[in-house]
C-alpha cells in the first residue's frame, strides 16, 4: 500500500518520488446518499464591495446591468448554477433593521456598518432586491435574522411581509412596495455567531432566545420555515451539546462556521505571497475540518439519532490578510490555485457526510474572502475557486459513490497528516458519473489507477485546472491566468482508468 507515512515534518524542499501511485477504488453498489445541490451554496453579506459593486450597483449606473444586478455577475453566476444564497450576514445581520432596505430608495434611511469598516450604506439593496435577485438565480434564499439587536416582533413581520399572502398588514405593505405575490423563503437563519458578533452570549441563553423568536417565525399560505438555530465556531463541541440539549427538534439546523484561517491574533499571512510550506499547512488546516464535523456530528447523534435536524456549514473557506492599499475591513483578498486547493478538499469532505450537513455556503460570493468573482468598477474576474465550482457543478444532487484511496502521504507542520490524493464521485440521473481528483503534490505527477467496482468504461472526458505556479491568480489585465482546459491524460484499462495527474492540478471526469 501507498499510504504509509513519507517525509518529516517541513521536508518539502526534498525531492519526491517522480510519479507516485495511487489508487482510486469507487464502489457504485454502495451508493445511498444524495449530495443536496445545498452543498454548493453561497453567501453574501453586506461586506465591503460584495453587494454594492459585486452585486448591485443600481438601475442608472454606467456598468451594464439588468434592473440594477450587474449583466456580467448575473451571468456568471447563472453558470455557475448557485442552489442558495445566504444574506444579509454575517455579523452585519445582528445590526440590520429590514424595514430600513424597504420602499422608495430615495427615501431609505443611510445607515453606518460598524462590523466592516464603519462604511455609510443607502439600503438601496434590501429585501426585495436581495429576493429578486434569488429568483432571477433560481436559487433559495437564505435569509439570516437578527436576534442581537433586534426585537421578535421586528423578525416576527420580517417573515410575514416576505411570505404573507393574506391581506395582513405586512402583506400589504409588500404590496404597496410593488410586490403583489410573496415570495417562496425556505431558510431562516434564527441569529448569526450568537457566541460573537451576534449577542456575545452564552449557549444557555442563546438556546432560550431562540425558542422565543422561532416560536413567532410562522408559516404563512403554504410557505414553510426551515429554522436554523446559530451554531458553533470550529472547535466548540459545549455549544453544540448545549442547543442539542435545550432546543433539540424546536431547529431544524443548526450551523457550524469553520474557516482556513493561520490565526486570529495579528497577520493570517498574504493571499499571494506563501512559501511551501505555508501551502501545505493550509491544505493541513482546510482538512482538518473533517474531524471538526466528526466530533460535532457524533454529539448531534446523541440527540437525534434519525438525523432530522440538519448541520449547516453555512461560514467556511480561507481568511488571509486584506490586500494591500484596499479598505481596512473589506476583507478584499486575491484568490489563488492554492484557495482553489482548500475548495476542492473542502467539498470533497462534504459529500462524505451529507446525511448530517445538508448545506454550507462558502464565504463569500464576491470580493470578499474566498470568493468567486472579483471586480473593479466595470470590469470582472472569475477566481480559481470559481472554476472549481463549475467544475464540481456535476455532484449536485448526484448519488454519492463511497470509495477507497491508497496514495502517498506526508507530514506537514503541526504534525497534520495531509494525503497527496483527494478524490470524490457521484453519479448522476443519467447514470454518468463523475469523479473529481485533486493531485496536490508541488512537485510530481501522480499515475493514478481508478477502478469502478461492477463497471466496465467506454468512455472517458475530463477539464483539469491547474497553473505554472500555486500562487498563482487572475487579474483584470490577466483574467485567465488560471482557468480550464480539457484534460486527455486518462486512459481507459481493462480495469477502470489510468490518470495521470500533474502537480498541482484539479481535474473532474465523466465516465459513461
Amino acid at each position: 500500500m501507498r499510504n504509509a507515512v513519507l517525509g518529516v515534518a517541513l521536508c518539502f524542499s526534498a525531492t519526491l518520488l517522480a510519479r507516485p501511485d495511487a489508487t482510486v477504488t469507487i464502489h457504485p453498489e454502495q451508493g445511498k446518499q444524495i449530495i443536496p445541490k445545498e452543498i454548493y451554496g453561497q453567501f453574501a453579506e453586506h461586506l465591503g464591495t460584495c453587494i454594492y459593486g459585486g452585486l448591485w450597483v443600481g438601475e442608472g449606473s454606467s456598468i451594464p446591468n439588468v434592473s440594477g444586478y450587474r449583466t456580467d455577475v448575473l451571468e456568471a453566476l447563472k453558470e455557475l448554477k448557485v442552489p442558495v444564497l445566504r444574506w444579509p450576514g454575517g455579523c452585519f445581520a445582528d445590526e440590520y433593521h429590514w424595514m430600513d432596505g424597504i420602499g422608495p430608495r430615495e427615501n431609505r434611511p443611510r445607515m453606518v456598518n460598524n462590523n466592516w469598516g464603519g462604511t455609510v450604506e443607502d439600503n438601496s439593496f434590501g429585501t426585495h432586491e436581495f429576493l429578486n435577485l434569488c429568483e432571477m438565480l433560481g436559487c433559495e434564499p437564505y435569509i439570516s435574522g437578527n436576534v442581537g439587536s433586534g426585537s421578535v416582533e421586528e423578525m416576527a413581520k420580517w417573515v410575514e411581509y416576505m411570505t404573507s399572502e393574506a391581506g395582513s398588514p405586512m402583506a400589504d405593505l409588500r404590496r404597496k412596495n410593488g410586490r403583489e405575490k410573496p415570495w417562496k423563503v425556505k431558510y431562516f437563519g434564527v441569529g448569526n455567531e450568537s457566541w460573537g458578533c451576534g449577542g456575545s452570549m452564552r449557549p444557555e441563553y442563546y438556546s432560550d432566545l431562540y425558542r422565543r423568536y422561532s416560536t413567532y417565525c410562522r408559516n404563512y399560505d403554504g410557505n414553510v420555515l426551515f429554522k436554523i438555530a446559530s451554531g458553533a465556531s470550529d472547535y466548540d463541541y459545549n455549544w453544540t451539546e448545549v442547543l442539542m440539549n435545550n432546543i433539540g427538534h424546536r431547529m431544524d439546523g443548526v450551523s457550524l462556521h469553520y474557516y482556513t484561517v493561520a490565526g486570529w491574533t495579528g497577520s493570517k499571512g498574504s493571499a499571494t505571497k506563501f512559501t511551501n510550506d505555508d501551502y501545505y499547512w493550509t491544505l493541513g488546516k482546510c482538512r482538518e475540518i473533517e474531524d471538526v464535523l466528526k466530533r460535532h456530528i457524533a454529539i448531534m447523534d446523541k440527540y437525534d439519532p434519525k438525523k432530522q435536524i440538519a448541520l449547516m456549514v453555512d461560514e467556511w473557506g480561507t481568511w488571509w490578510d486584506e490586500e494591500p492599499g484596499t479598505v481596512p475591513g473589506h476583507l478584499y483578498q486575491q484568490n489563488t490555485m492554492r484557495d482553489a486547493f482548500v475548495a476542492s478538499l473542502s467539498l470533497d469532505i462534504f459529500h462524505k457526510y451529507t446525511d448530517r450537513v445538508k448545506m454550507t455556503n462558502i464565504a463569500q460570493i464576491a470580493n470578499v474572502l474566498h470568493s468567486m468573482i472579483l471586480t473593479k468598477d466595470d470590469k470582472m474576474v472569475l477566481t480559481p475557486t470559481y472554476h472549481v465550482f463549475k467544475m464540481y457543478n456535476v455532484h449536485q444532487d448526484a448519488t454519492y459513490l463511497p470509495l477507497d484511496l491508497e496514495c502517498e502521504r506526508k507530514i506537514v507542520r503541526d504534525d497534520r497528516i495531509l494525503p497527496m490524493v483527494s478524490a470524490t464521485a457521484s453519479r448522476d440521473k443519467d447514470g454518468k458519473i463523475h469523479v473529481s481528483l485533486s493531485n496536490v503534490n508541488l512537485e510530481g505527477e501522480q499515475e493514478i489507477t481508478v477502478k469502478i467496482d461492477g463497471q466496465a468504461v467506454k468512455s472517458v472526458k475530463g477539464t483539469i485546472l491547474t497553473s505554472a505556479n500555486i500562487d498563482d491568480y487572475n487579474t483584470f489585465d490577466n483574467p485567465d491566468t488560471v482557468a480550464p482546459k480539457e484534460f486527455k491524460d486518462a486512459k481507459i484499462t481493462k480495469g477502470g482508468l489510468t490518470v495521470t495527474l500533474p502537480a498541482k492540478s484539479i481535474v473532474t471526469l465523466e465516465v459513461d
